[in-house]
């Protein structure tokens, strides 16, 4: 006679086929955006029923909110970690495999424009900005004037590989999504941020010019003073 399954033992396979679901939600709403993909299509890619699906987020929508969830959750931690570890070939290839399926769900997200979309965006925004306050080793201190400007560029520059990815992989002759053809895009950008493109004196003159737009943009925004009408 068999032994009888421990609760514990019930637990965890509830919590495998939660991440499961989540897992190929990532992949679904990737490929097919939220409008196309569809609970039993999420459910058939993971190998689970559909009412098992809606037992463990109960909607469509709460299941895309627990990938916005972890897609930040992986975001934050593999930023905390990388410029420890960028060094070892080993934990670049982890790193690659785990962020690979958020990369792609991110640019879907983007490209289609909801409401989750721009919330995800602003949380980024939101955690490089905190991120800049207290930067890990091995990152520069920002030097700005405007920290969420500044964190929200840091941001679009991040995404933007992502929403344009098939032009890059064709540009560049490989999937940049891929396991196989990340590495190349990945060493370009790094090369990219290491490098200065930028002489200091055009730096200068660049920031003394925005400077002058922005603060007459801002006199030319400014409410224009009452007039006294006298008696």
């Amino acid at each position: 006679m068999g032994s009888a399954e421990r609760p514990e033992d019930a637990a965890h396979e509830d919590l495998t086929a939660r991440a499961r679901i989540r897992d190929a939600a990532l992949i679904q709403f990737a490929e097919r955006g939220v409008k196309g993909a569809t609970i039993r299509g999420i459910a058939e890619a993971a190998g689970v029923s559909p009412g098992l699906v809606q037992h463990h987020f109960g909607s469509k929508e709460a299941l895309r909110e627990a990938c916005d969830a972890y897609s930040m959750e992986v975001i934050r931690s593999t930023s905390e970690t990388a410029t420890s570890d960028m060094g070892d070939p080993g934990f670049l290839s982890v790193m690659m495999q785990t962020t690979l399926p958020i990369r792609r769900y991110v640019a879907r997200a983007m490209v289609d424009g909801s409401p989750a979309a721009a919330a995800l965006f602003d949380e980024m925004v939101d955690y490089t900005r905190q991120y800049m306050e207290h930067p890990a080793a091995g990152l520069g201190t920002p030097h700005t004037s405007d920290p969420h400007a500044y964190a929200t560029a840091l941001v679009a520059i991040s995404l933007g590989p992502l929403v344009l990815h098939e032009h890059l992989s064709r540009a560049l002759d490989g999937d940049v999504l891929s396991m196989e053809g990340y590495p190349r895009l990945g060493l370009a950008m790094v090369e990219v941020f290491a490098d200065d493109i930028i002489s200091p004196d055009l730096v200068e003159q660049a920031r003394k010019a925005f400077g002058e737009l922005l603060a007459d943009s801002s006199t030319s925004r400014a409410p224009a003073p009452a007039e006294n009408d006298g008696d």
